[in-house]
């Protein structure tokens, strides 16, 4: 096993399938046979060169699922199927000292900073790896990552039980984040979406969709006597949706921005004082988010069998990024080394 296939990003929209040499395990370190790997919005910015700290040639790909191959000093058992937090941290800034290493000044991942999950093998500290309880398909353990996110939003929220929740944007994060807000007690959960097939997918999984023609500020204004949202989640970054975030939240409310903006976008600040609402941003999530979101999986509480995955061949990640970026009939694209486990 000197060789192995893997993705590599060669530069702006352009990524090939090529036999490379399979990692080195440094001492101490696992090795882990990929299962599935998602992709999402950051492997989009890769792909299109547009990540300002990627290099090509690089083995993208931070959202893994997988089984130890190689165990390492610590952590999980070989054979053991794993879920990794990709995360690199620095290991000496302030934050890091204070136990916030997921928002490290320095800040890197797998699948950017160091080769990632789109290939049969990769090589990943023990510390980042984390257990899958048995019954769990590699596929949907696969979300672990993008499900830590939304769960670390809902932590930073101060959401309480009852509370008449807006999302912005039905793409993986902002899907993912209502059906968590749902679990921990939200009494309605508002989407909107420009997709009327992503509006769809909100709808089957039992959400308050707003209508097309519409807007989140005239439904909450129905549902809430004109009153607004108690907690407003903005997992679309847009400029669009930034100007009204807190129009759509209540007095006193809280307002999330889970969707990461690529430039400085205005927003009513008159408003925030005037209403005393609360703002935080979430940059990514903690182990214990992690955890939290194998332990929903395994679950099975949130329905994410209806979550809409596809899963293309490594040799097809071509047409992989192709479905990622359309965004037309899943809401996650996976890419998988195994034989027989791909959709397309």
């Amino acid at each position: 096993m000197t060789t192995m296939r893997a993705a590599v990003w060669t530069g702006t929209d352009e990524v090939e399938v090529r036999e490379i040499e399979t990692p080195e395990v440094p001492e101490g370190w696992a090795l882990v046979r990929i299962a599935y790997n998602g992709i999402c919005g950051t492997d989009l910015s890769i792909f299109h060169g547009k990540h300002p700290r990627a290099q090509a040639p690089l083995v993208m790909g931070h959202e893994m699922s997988g089984w130890v191959e190689r165990a390492g000093s610590s952590g999980p058992a070989a054979g053991s199927l794993v879920t990794v937090e990709p995360l690199i941290s620095c290991g000496e800034c302030k934050a890091y000292r204070d136990g916030h290493a997921h928002v490290c000044r320095r800040l890197g991942l797998y699948g950017i900073d160091a080769p990632g999950g789109m290939a049969e093998y990769v090589a990943l500290p023990p510390e980042v790896l984390h257990a899958v309880p048995a019954g769990v398909d590699p596929r949907t353990a696969t979300l672990a990552e993008p499900l830590a996110v939304a769960v670390h939003a809902l932590a930073l929220s101060g959401m309480e039980r009852g509370d008449t929740v807006a999302v912005y944007g039905a793409g993986p994060i902002g899907v993912l984040t209502a059906l968590v807000a749902r679990h921990e007690g939200a009494g309605t959960v508002v989407i909107t979406e420009p997709s009327a097939w992503r509006r769809e997918v909100a709808e089957g999984m039992g959400f308050t969709v707003v209508p097309d023609g519409s807007s989140m500020i005239e439904t909450l204004a129905d549902l809430t006597d004109g009153e607004g949202a108690d907690t407003t989640f903005d997992s679309a970054a847009h400029p669009s949706v930034a100007a009204e975030l807190t129009a759509a939240t209540r007095v006193l409310g809280r307002i999330v921005v889970v969707g990461v903006y690529k430039q400085p976008t205005p927003l009513d600040l008159q408003a925030v004082c005037f209403k005393e609402q609360s703002m935080v941003g979430v940059r990514v999530y903690t182990s214990a988010d992690m955890a939290r979101a194998i332990e929903l999986i395994a679950s099975g509480d949130l329905g994410l069998d209806r979550f809409p995955t596809k899963a293309f061949d490594l040799a097809q990640v071509g047409e992989a990024f192709d479905a990622a970026t359309t965004g037309q009939d899943c809401l996650k694209v996976l890419v998988t080394p195994l034989d027989g486990k791909a959709d397309a």
